[in-house]
């Protein structure tokens, strides 16, 4: 059942569940972090409205500059801000920022420790008809590799506003992973949010732990689903929302494999160096189960409808439960 502490959207699995993109929640939250702190400025590489930085920009202009499409200059022109006192929020497509610029975050970034926030629109394939050229599934594993990088995945747009604001006032470069396709609202604006905090968003009705599922971002709604599906037949699971894959929540995951024995974990990244990786490292220090990782496996995305991509890849409902089925053939190892 969900998680009734959480305070989570009551209507989710409703087909008339309400959808908002996670670029939608930033938007409102950059609005949010420049109220309360008029250090906040923003920078972004002529993608205002698609990154929706075009609400801070109409409120604050004279704390936004547009860049161009110059996005090693977005990076490197965002850092001096930093050096400055200012806490600058960097937005482009996740292809481009960081795709493009990943050096420039590197060094000017990240090895000088100042607090930009990089903003990485338009992440995953469910960007849809823009192709495999705009779809970025490997920037997860680029960001979480540099030191002092904090990484952040939201759920929904109500978790993107809370994460917004969150970061603002932190002293740590921060990457946030964000998605263009209206998704299902999982969370609501009473929903709480922890940097570095996991969430238990379902435990099961039966007394029986049988699987623990690791996910991050819009597709946590499909997983979710999937678990719901399973509960019914008696079959019982624990679902963690893992927002924040850089720090991770270490005590969360040992916790998982020492309840439940297996863990699978599902992402819209590539499956290798992304949240999986992430799960997979930690449970190698502290506590070594078996676990399957899903997510896109070693190929470019491609055009097409978001649901005919998400199909594809068994990142929709029906291929969810596909991969339950085929982790739960696996021996349960419990410490």
């Amino acid at each position: 059942m969900l998680n009734s502490k959480l305070n989570l959207n009551e209507d989710l699995f409703d087909p008339e569940c309400k959808k908002t993109a996670t670029r939608d929640g930033f938007g409102a939250g950059l609005v949010a972090a420049a109220d309360a702190d008029e250090s906040v400025v923003g920078l972004c590489c002529d993608l205002t409205e698609s990154t929706r930085m075009h609400h801070f920009a109409e409120k604050y202009p004279e704390r936004f500059v547009e860049i161009g499409v110059a996005e090693q200059n977005l990076a490197s022109v965002g850092s001096g801000m930093a050096a400055m006192g200012k806490i600058p929020f960097i937005a482009s497509y996740a292809m481009f920022n960081p795709g493009r610029n990943w050096e420039q975050i590197r060094t000017t970034v990240a090895y000088n420790n100042v607090p930009v926030k990089i903003v990485g629109g338009h992440a995953g394939i469910s960007v849809a008809q823009d192709g495999g050229t705009h779809q970025a599934v490997e920037d997860i594993a680029i960001t979480r590799v540099i030191p002092r990088m904090q990484v952040i995945y939201p759920c929904d747009t109500h978790q993107a506003k809370l994460a917004t604001e969150a970061i603002a006032q932190t002293n740590a470069p921060t990457y946030i992973r964000l998605a263009k396709q209206k998704t299902p609202e999982v969370t609501t604006e009473k929903t709480p949010f922890e940097i570095g905090r996991a969430q238990v968003m379902w435990e099961p009705t039966t007394k029986s732990l049988s699987l623990g599922i690791i996910t991050a971002g819009p597709v946590t709604h499909a997983v979710l689903q999937a678990v719901r599906h399973f509960d019914e037949k008696g079959i019982g699971m624990r679902v963690l929302n893992m927002h924040t894959i850089k720090p991770i929540d270490k005590q969360a995951i040992s916790d998982m494999a020492r309840d439940c024995g297996r863990i699978l974990t599902v992402e819209e990244h590539q499956r290798a160096g992304g949240l999986g990786s992430a799960v997979a490292e930690t449970l190698t220090d502290i506590c070594p189960v078996p676990m399957r990782i899903h997510g896109i496996d070693d190929v470019f995305g491609e055009s097409g409808t978001a649901d005919e991509l998400l199909h594809k890849h068994g990142l929709d409902t029906e291929g969810i439960i596909s991969q339950i089925e085929n982790i739960l053939k696996l021996k349960v190892c419990k410490f």
